[in-house]
């Protein structure tokens, strides 16, 4: 595998975060991207224990840190997964995996372990091969397409999280990224490079120094590491990366494709100079049938322990691939209450113990239980249509504290299964693993 040094990108600051209001389901666990629905799991949750209950991974935004680091491994499944994953279980944190599908059609019970523990998958093309992946996009997308049809045939999901080989930096144009976005795909680079591919057999003690060398005023690390290949290296290193980050304060997170991209800028010379764009046609016949796959409109299923919600298709829809649901309507299916303040400009909702206000015009939610004082203000997405607010549940349930759940995009509906961070269940009441 070709050896990935971007040390000339990252010291030049080449660097590039995009808004993004591109949001996708797929079968990892997450932890953000669902619809106010998602209220019903986190406050029953609420009702029934009388408190939070936190997860391994501290999801969403806290008052206690704000600092989010996501580990993240390319070029797998290959001999060193089972360590990595084996080390990040021990230490209870998520971790994203940019896998290969050669790879993957070869070890595919190593796949089904990444989802199943926890871990997000993303894509990192068939074989990884520069010459073929950045003649033309064309190529490109076939093999994001091979990989996607082969994840999806092991674990029934498709990944709309999308890595470039040896990162976007001098083999992406604008062409790469914008039909990309448009077929519904979110492409992630990183800020943190570990260096572990550098060069061969890169010393533990070097992956940690730069794996740990978060540029100053940046409170979210992407770092980037590698499963693949010769890495027993980074295998050794990992606990340490692990214990630092812990140890600033970070709370450890999957990547998904709601979150906002880390990516590098694009290069005004890049190495393939030499591509013809894809026609209209091909665009109309691939890129924008493609993107339809994500909002198709088919029933939703919410699963959590012994409950199941069922939602059809006209009760939510889609903008830019984020789950929407009118506020009003939803708490009425709850049986909660819901107000107008028209002098303000802001809707209240109670749920239980539960206190959530919604600013559409300040695009804000704020929480709190009933005895607090103080609230929780976040940013979040909605917008209100004709005297109608929709809220996106990407930005609630971080406010709400809402816990790990995978989330599936199958033939004939969605499946959203909540993953409770308890070990047990004894005469009604869960109890914590925290």
């Amino acid at each position: 595998m070709a050896q990935e040094s971007h040390e000339m990108m990252q010291r030049n600051g080449q660097l590039m975060e995009q808004q993004t209001s591109t949001r996708s389901c797929r079968k990892v666990r997450m932890w953000k991207c669902l619809s106010i629905w998602f209220t019903l799991a986190t406050l029953l949750l609420t009702d029934m224990f009388g408190a939070s209950v936190p997860s391994a991974a501290a999801a969403g935004k806290s008052k206690t840190s704000d600092k989010v680091v996501y580990l993240s491994f390319d070029d797998g499944p290959g001999k060193h997964t089972s360590e990595v994953l084996n080390i990040l279980r021990d230490e209870h944190v998520p971790a994203t995996f940019y896998v290969l599908g050669e790879h993957a059609e070869r070890m595919p019970g190593m796949i089904k372990r990444i989802v199943s523990e926890g871990h997000a998958i993303g894509n990192h093309t068939y074989n990884h091969e520069y010459n073929e992946l950045y003649r033309n996009f064309e190529t490109f997308w076939q093999q994001i397409k091979r990989t996607e049809d082969i994840i999806n045939n092991i674990v029934g999901s498709r990944p709309a999280l999308v890595r470039a080989p040896g990162g976007t930096y001098g083999h992406f144009d604008h062409t790469y990224f914008d039909l990309l976005k448009k077929g519904g795909y979110a492409v992630m680079d990183w800020n943190v490079d570990s260096g572990d591919s550098k060069r061969r057999n890169v010393p533990a003690s070097d992956i940690v120094a730069r794996a740990t060398d978060v540029p100053a005023g940046m409170s979210s690390a992407v770092v980037l590491m590698h499963d693949g290949g010769a890495h027993a290296e980074t295998v050794k290193a990992l606990p340490d990366i692990i214990q630092y980050y812990k140890q600033q304060g970070y709370r450890f997170e999957v990547m998904q494709a709601s979150d906002k991209p880390v990516q590098f800028q694009v290069k005004p010379a890049v190495k393939y100079k030499v591509r013809q764009s894809p026609s209209a046609s091909w665009i109309a016949k691939h890129v924008n049938a493609n993107a339809a796959q994500w909002i198709v409109a088919k029933p939703l299923k919410i699963e959590l322990g012994y409950m199941t919600v069922e939602l059809k298709p006209d009760e939510y829809r889609f903008k830019d691939q984020t789950i929407m649901v009118p506020l009003r309507s939803y708490m009425n299916q709850l049986e909660g209450s819901i107000s107008w303040d028209q002098t303000s400009g802001t809707a209240t909702t109670w749920w239980k113990d539960r206190i959530v206000q919604i600013n559409p015009a300040m695009g804000t939610l704020t929480s709190k239980r009933l005895h607090d004082q103080d609230g929780l203000t976040v940013q979040a997405v909605m917008e209100s249509r004709e005297g109608t607010i929709w809220v996106s549940a990407g930005d609630l349930i971080e406010q709400l504290g809402a816990k790990q759940y995978t989330v599936q995009s199958k033939d004939s509906e969605w499946v959203i299964t909540v993953e409770p961070p308890w070990t047990s269940m004894e005469h009604g009441h869960f109890y914590s693993i925290i």
